[in-house]
């Protein structure tokens, strides 16, 4: 394919005004300590991830060693230390490969349903098995599939789902109050929880023994349409080995699109809407539909020796130098698809090329500081392999992590930067979790920025990046999304890009280097990822979940021993 060049926008003046207090080191002299923070490097380290040198960047392929043998090299180039202790810029993630053929037929009505595979459903098993088979399952809708005690809420009621098909909607319940409006003291409100998660889903579906998990897919509440999902599970699929082989798992895990649900829903005499309602209270009891399910899956799995790639700018401060706060941004993507006619290569531009080339700005400005002006703290910077495979370069940093998680401040995580130009805010995913919104909003502040609750808490973005392994393990963390309020642009402009990028190109091989792209404003928002990571690096307050928080409990009793 085609890489676009990009065309230097002329800057309108109220950006570049803007602008200045991140683009003034390009002058400055050399006792100035203001960091060198380039737009036009930023547009040409993504350039060069997202070209098709790097074939889309899929873990255990060609373009997964050139892009590990790029960062590498820039980190070296830069002049920090290896990352892992061993004196590389290597942390090894064992993973296994998983491609899976299946067929799924549904009898119900005395008929035989078989919905085509990626079209109408995907579904595949995490199990390291040569084959799966779940024959004549009866099937039964289980609402939303969520077990919360701290919320007195359990969809199952009791029922004994072993060797049952589970159907059930994605999302955390949705709750309403008398006036018909979204119940906040219920699952957040709009706001997801981990209970909405997909990921959730099948893990309570294994937990009560079910042989088969199809989640119903609806475009509004996953945020993202179901090309994506069968784009993405409808190839090889990657995952940690646990030491049973993922028996543990539920045997097939899957989505049904909202059309093949309806069809399924309505020759067993049920309806969809009438179901849906009911299961958005508390007194909703599972239905038996009169229906089975069967399933096949045939499967080919291999090995996979996928890497972390992390580097380290050690602190000034030899009493400090032992504590440290963590930068990730995943370097991978969905590499190419041969059966694809003509363009095969997901470049993922945006996702994520832009935040990988945000991670090496944020290096590049850390370690040209003169040694003395650097953190007091250690900074780690992290690239992650397998986010796009179910976050699992996180997931084994976090859990067999090189540095204490006890010695870590703090994540700052970049999956996406700022292509529009700049704005004058910027959302914070997750707001009010911790103390590092604060400082980030005084920061902003100082710039005559705004720090804004994410606008779409129903997507459940939190839960959706690399940040969230290291909440999980009690690290507070800190991710964001671009702004929308551009300047120099029409209200509504900033939304309007956004909602064209997950229409269009999200996960698609269009993601690549528009020609009108503008990364004036991811530099301007590196500054601020540059400047929270110094305060949280030097500062004597170490940042906290705040109270309410469901990550708070491990913090506190990981700092405690």
């Amino acid at each position: 394919m085609r890489i676009r060049l990009l065309r230097c926008l002329a800057p309108h003046p109220v950006a570049l005004a803007l602008l200045l207090s991140c683009t003034a080191a390009a002058s400055a002299t050399a006792a100035d300590s203001t960091p060198k923070i380039s737009a036009a490097s930023l547009q040409a380290r993504t350039a060069k991830l997202s070209s098709d040198e790097f074939e889309g960047r899929a873990p255990a392929s060609p373009g997964e060693e050139k892009t590990v043998a790029y960062l590498v090299n820039e980190f070296r180039s830069l002049g920090l230390a290896p990352g892992n202790p061993d004196g590389t810029f290597i942390q090894n993630v064992p993973m296994v490969g998983l491609t899976s053929q299946t067929t799924a037929t549904f009898s119900v009505g005395g008929k035989t349903l078989s919905p085509a595979g990626t079209v109408d459903y995907v579904a595949l098993s995490r199990r390291v098995t040569p084959s799966v088979e779940v024959k004549n399952s009866d099937i039964v809708f289980v609402g939303y599939g969520v077990v919360a005690p701290e919320y007195g809420w359990d969809d199952y009621k009791g029922l004994d789902v072993r060797g049952k098909t589970v159907l059930m909607l994605i999302n955390d319940p949705a709750v309403t109050d008398a006036s018909g409006k979204p119940d906040d003291t219920m699952f957040k409100g709009r706001a997801m929880t981990y209970y909405g998660r997909w990921t959730y889903k099948y893990e309570i579906a294994s937990a009560k023994g079910a042989a088969a998990c199809l989640i119903i897919h609806e475009t509004g509440p996953a945020g993202y349409p179901f090309a994506v999902v069968g784009g993405s599970w409808g190839r090889e699929n990657f995952d940690l080995v646990t030491p049973d082989k993922n028996a543990g798992r539920v045997a097939v895990e899957g989505w049904l699109t909202l059309d093949t649900t309806k069809q399924l829903l309505t020759a067993a005499g049920q309806n969809f809407e009438t179901l849906k309602a009911a299961a958005a209270t508390k007194a909703f009891r599972p239905v038996a539909l009169a229906a089975q399910a069967s399933f096949s899956v045939k499967q080919t799995t291999r090995e996979v020796a996928s890497k972390n790639v992390i580097a380290l700018l050690p602190g000034s401060d030899p009493t400090l130098r032992a504590e440290y706060v963590v930068y990730t941004s995943h370097w991978d993507h969905l590499g190419r698809d041969p059966n694809l006619t003509g363009d095969q290569i997901f470049n993922g531009a945006l996702d994520n090329a832009t935040g990988t080339a945000v991670l090496l700005e944020l290096a590049q400005a850390f370690a040209a500081q003169p040694a003395a002006q650097r953190p007091k703290r250690s900074l780690l910077f992290l690239a992650v392999t397998g986010e796009e495979k179910g976050l699992l370069g996180a997931k084994h940093y976090a859990t067999r992590p090189l540095y204490p998680l006890a010695q870590t401040l703090a994540n700052i995580n970049m999956d996406g930067a700022q292509t529009v130009g700049p704005s004058r805010d910027l959302e914070v995913i997750g707001y009010g979790n911790s103390t590092l919104d604060d400082l980030a909003a005084a920061l902003l502040k100082k710039s005559n920025r705004v720090l804004l609750p994410d606008t779409q808490p129903e997507k459940g973005y939190f839960y959706r990046s690399d940040h969230f392994e290291f909440a999980k393990e009690g690290v507070p963390a800190f991710y964001t999304h671009a702004g929308k309020d551009i300047v120099g642009q029409p209200a509504g402009y900033g939304q309007q890009r956004a909602d064209r990028y997950t229409a269009v190109d999200y996960h698609k091989v269009t993601d690549e280097i528009k020609d009108w792209w503008d990364f004036s404003g991811a530099a301007l928002d590196a500054r601020l990822f540059f400047d929270l990571g110094t305060d949280v690096a030097n500062g004597p307050k170490w940042p906290a979940w705040k109270p309410g928080t469901e990550f708070k409990a491990k913090r506190d009793a990981m700092l405690k021993k």
